[in-house]
């Protein structure tokens, strides 16, 4: 019914079911995964009324809920690194993706909507503080300026009253469409 890919490994199928709606992915080399995709397989559908939660079970610590499928949302990427924190996994240790087949209702009480699950930037784990994300804008915004300004050109007598003077230069729209 379900089907889980690490970045860079194979496809898993290799679910194990540990009770009635409840089942678990073996995730090996825990300390060398970033992402996991988890998906339904389309061979069988969830029952009306129903979704799954997914948990993840990283070493020392306690199952923690990633976020849901349902039919309206059959697949998901997770990023295991903010997921676990900031605490790695030693090498050669194991984690445990979990997926729990719920009545809705519950699973939108686990899982909180988009919106709501957005964390402010100031409080996001790995966030820029507001400086360096102000430095990293202005860079962007300079690079841009110099780009595009280098295509600037003289406006000629084909382009119409423009003005005229040294300092009137025409930037082609073309610089920002490419």
């Amino acid at each position: 019914m379900f089907g889980c890919i690490v970045a860079g490994r194979l496809v898993q199928t290799n679910l194990r079911q540990v009770d009635v709606n409840k089942y678990v992915f073996e995730l090996p080399e825990v300390h060398s995964i970033n992402h996991i995709v988890v998906f339904l397989l389309g061979t069988v559908a969830f029952e009306p009324g129903c979704a799954a939660t997914v948990h993840l079970l990283w070493p020392s610590r306690e199952w923690q809920c990633l976020g849901a499928l349902s039919n309206d949302k059959p697949s998901a990427i997770f990023r295991l690194r903010a997921a676990a924190g900031a605490q790695p996994a030693p090498p050669g240790a194991s984690a445990e993706l979990g997926i729990s087949i719920e009545p809705i209702q519950a699973v939108e009480q686990q899982v909180p909507p988009p919106s709501q699950a957005l964390v402010p930037a100031a409080q996001a784990p790995g966030a820029l503080p507001l400086q360096a994300a102000r430095r990293l804008a202005e860079r962007a915004l300079q690079s841009l300026y110099d780009y595009a300004t280098s295509f600037a050109t003289r406006p000629d007598a084909t382009m119409g009253p423009l003005g005229s003077g040294a300092a009137v230069q025409v930037l082609p729209v073309k610089v920002f469409e490419d």
